[in-house]
C-alpha cells in the first residue's frame, strides 16, 4: 500500500474539516438563527425575497462543500491502513466507514428534498401570500416541514460525526 505524505494528508484533512464546518455551520446557522427570526420580523414578501435569496447562496457552498467532503473523504479512506478494498467489512473502522456513507446517502437525500422541492414551495407560498392570496394553511405546513426536514439533516449530520469519531478510535 502507498503512503501519501505526511503533509498531503494533513492537507486533505484539513479541507476535509473546513467543508464539514461550513455545511454544518450554515445548516445550523439557519435552523437555529436565520428562519426562526426571518418569520419573527419580516413581512412575507420581504421574507420570500431574503431566505429564497439566502438559501440560493447556500446552496451553492452547500454543493461545493459536499463535493469537497466527496473528494477529500475518498482519498482518506484510500489512503487509510485500515481501508482492504470496496465493500471489504473486515474490522471495526470498515463497520463505522460503511455506516457514516449509508448516513451520508441519507442526509444528501434529505438536502435533495430540501432544497429542490420544499424550500421552492415554501417560496411560492409565501410570495401568493404576500401578493394578498391567501396561502396560510399551506404555508404554515411547508415552513413546519422544511424545519422538520432540516433539523432531520442537522441530526443526521451528529450521527455523521459521531461514526467519524468511532472510525477514529478504532483504528
Amino acid at each position: 500500500m502507498k503512503v501519501d505524505p505526511p503533509a498531503v494528508q494533513a492537507l486533505m484533512y484539513w479541507l476535509h474539516m473546513l467543508a464539514t464546518v461550513t455545511w454544518i455551520g450554515s445548516l445550523v446557522s439557519l435552523a437555529l438563527l436565520v428562519i426562526p427570526v426571518a418569520r419573527k420580523v419580516l413581512d412575507p414578501g420581504a421574507q420570500a425575497a431574503f431566505l429564497g435569496r439566502l438559501q440560493a447562496r447556500l446552496q451553492g457552498i452547500g454543493w461545493f462543500s459536499l463535493g469537497v467532503l466527496v473528494a477529500t473523504g475518498l482519498f482518506q479512506m484510500s489512503s487509510n491502513p485500515n481501508y482492504k478494498g470496496f465493500l471489504a467489512i473486515t474490522n471495526p473502522w470498515s463497520v463505522a466507514i460503511l455506516s457514516k456513507h449509508i448516513v451520508i446517502a441519507g442526509m444528501v437525500l434529505a438536502n435533495v428534498y430540501l432544497v429542490f422541492w420544499l424550500a421552492p414551495a415554501r417560496q411560492r407560498a409565501e410570495l401568493r401570500q404576500a401578493r394578498g392570496i391567501d396561502a396560510g394553511p399551506a404555508l404554515s405546513r411547508l415552513q413546519r416541514q422544511e424545519t422538520g426536514v432540516l433539523w432531520v439533516v442537522l441530526a443526521l449530520s451528529g450521527v455523521i460525526l459521531a461514526l467519524t469519531a468511532a472510525a477514529r478510535v478504532s483504528q
